[in-house]
This record gives structure tokens, sequence and C-alpha cells, in this order.
């Protein structure tokens, strides 16, 4: 028996200006339903997801990547029952959710901004989806929530005294509650500073896996995408490229596409192979080099420094191949020379099939 969610090609669409591409209506346009009017001369169809297939096992997290317009939003609300989808199926443990409204996929739903009630406390504010649970119940499932994303004694706090932290965390609180089958999360860390977003990452996680909640978090982040998620799908206009475990798209990306949207830049030629001692890796792929490839090592091969810059924490040395490829090397301190030697450090490289 086929459980948890699946997708199958699902493909949404929506109406838009021919002129500049913006969407004239806020749905897309339906094909398995009757068409309300045509497309106007001066509009056109945007497929924002094309044939995407994808599963979310029990207490799975999977993280949707990439860029901004790559479809991962509209995939995410199509999941949800937010817009409808011109092609394909949604199920859950095999049952069809074409028909079944957003509020009754018992789907938790969170956003970049916490969209908290402003002028109820912050208990009332995580209660609001228990209005089914007797109401000596529902001061329980608050606290426990509340505890559980790490702020105890909360529930009396006005929304206006919360941080933007505590906000999101207030929201997660509501979201999970009514113990939701499914969490779906759609960049709701994007607003906050980087430092607060990457403790915040580590909460998420914990929280969703204690409770064994399974979810999809749509971002851009890969940091965020690969810390918290047990598979990754990486989406570029609509289309799903690869999904795998980060440690396999990290290592195996599955095309030059992938490759460079993790940061891959530079793919070594057979002499640039060759020269940093690298050309037995993998007859069958092509080593790409990311920003953690390169190893300072005087008894390395000599390269070139052509540019240096410093950065937060580290210096970005670029680095001329002897194919005349850039390559970045990344140090402490600036380079007081015009030649540095350098490894590859093998585990930091990727394989890539069809470079």
């Amino acid at each position: 028996m086929v459980t948890g969610l699946t997708v199958q090609d699902a493909i949404v669409r929506y109406v838009t200006s021919a002129e500049d591409g913006r969407t004239a209506g806020r749905r897309p346009a339906v094909t398995w339903v009757p068409k309300p009017r045509a497309v106007r001369a001066q509009e056109r169809l945007l497929t924002a997801v094309d044939r995407v297939s994808l599963e979310v096992a029990p207490g799975e997290i999977v993280a949707l990547l990439g860029p901004s317009g790559s479809g991962k939003s509209s995939l995410l609300r199509a999941i949800a029952g937010l817009e409808p989808l011109a092609s394909g199926r949604i199920t859950w443990d095999g049952s069809d959710l074409a028909r079944v409204p957003v509020h009754r996929r018992n789907f938790g739903l969170m956003f970049q901004e916490p969209a908290l009630f402003p002028n109820i406390d912050v208990g009332a504010n995580v209660a609001y989806g228990l209005h089914r649970l007797p109401r000596d119940r529902r001061e329980a499932v608050v606290e426990e929530v509340l505890d559980l994303v790490g702020l105890p004694g909360f529930a009396g706090r006005k929304v206006t005294e919360l941080s933007g932290g505590q906000a999101q965390r207030v929201a997660l609180a509501r979201s999970l509650a009514p113990r939701p089958r499914l969490m779906l999360l759609d960049e709701p860390l994007s607003a906050l500073d980087r430092g607060l977003r990457e403790r915040l990452v580590d909460v998420l996680g914990e929280v969703l896996r204690a409770t064994g909640t399974p979810a999809v978090h749509v971002t851009h982040d890969q940091d965020e995408a690969f810390a918290l998620a047990d598979r990754v799908a990486v989406l570029a206009e609509g289309r799903l490229l690869q999904i795998g475990t980060p440690a396999q798209l990290w290592h195996r990306p599955a095309s030059m596409e992938v490759a460079q949207f993790l940061g891959y830049g530079t793919v070594l030629t057979p002499e640039d192979a060759a020269a940093l001692g690298v050309a037995d890796l993998d007859a069958d792929a092509s080593v790409g080099l990311g920003p953690a490839s390169l190893i300072q090592d005087a008894a390395g091969a000599a390269l070139p420094v052509v540019t240096q810059s410093v950065r937060r924490g580290y210096v970005s040395v670029r680095l001329r191949l002897p194919s005349g490829q850039l390559a970045e090397l990344r140090v402490p301190d600036k380079i007081d020379a015009a030649v540095v030697g350098v490894r590859i450090n093998r585990d930091a490289v990727a394989l890539v099939a069809d470079a």
C-alpha cells in the first residue's frame, strides 16, 4: 500500500501578460474543467510546474530547493490545495486529493510571515485550530507545543511583544497543535537574519522529527535545505532536475545544471585533473570544484594567484588552472605570493556524469 504523499506528473499553469510575464489572474488555467474564457491575444499560458513527480514518506522531510521562479512555491501550493493542477495527481496514502478542499486535507501551513492575530495572546493564537477539542484539553495542548518549540510559559504573552524568531516559533506551534499529517513550509525563515535563521533551522528539524511529522520545505538556501531535509529536490524553471539525499546531490549531481546551482562552478579538464592528481577519480564523470575543494599545500600543484577578496571569515583566492580556467581557494588570510601550492580535498568535489 502506498503511504504518505505522492505527486505524479504534476503540472500547474498560470495565465500571464504576454508583455511582462506577470500573472493576469490569481488562479492557474485548469484544463480538466471547462475553460471560463479563451486566453486573450495579449495573454499567454505560463507553466510554473512541469510534470514533477516525487514522494514524501511518513516522517520524512523533503526540501524543494531552487532559485526564484523555479516553481517550488507553486508546487507546495498545489499540494496544499491552494492551486489546482492542470494535469497530474496528488495523493495521500493512495487517495486522490483533487476534490479534497484545503481545510479537509489536515496539512499544516507555515509561510514567510507568521500571520499571527495581534489582538489575542500567544496561547489563543496557538489554540486557533483546536476548536474541535474540549475547552479543558486545549490549554494542555497549547502548553505542550509551546514547550516543544522552546517557548514555555509564553501562552499569556502579547503577540506585539515577540521578536521575529519568537513569532515564527509561535506560528510553528500553531501549525503543529492540530497534529497535521503533513507540514508545508514556504520559506518560513527567509525574512530572518542569517544567525537566527541557522538556529531556527535546527529547532524546526528537531520539532518535526520529535513529533514524527513529515514535511515539504520550500527554500532557496542550500545550507538550510541540506541541514534540515532527509532528501532535497532541486527545481529549475518548473522542472525537477534531481532528488536525493544531501550527500548524493553534493557528491553526484545529475547534471552540470545541478552542479553549478550547488556551487560547483569549475569543471576540470583532463589537463587540470592530471595536474591536481585526480585523473583517477571516475572515468565516466568529470570533477567539479566547489568552495571547499582546494586546500593550500606547499607540496601540491603550484597555481598562479589572480585575485584575492576578503569575505566574512575567510579570504577568497582566485587561482588559474593549467587550462586557463579559474578556481577558488579559501584561506584564513591573504596570500603574500604570486603562486600558491594546492591539493584537492577529494571529499569536497562533485563527480558530474554528463559534464
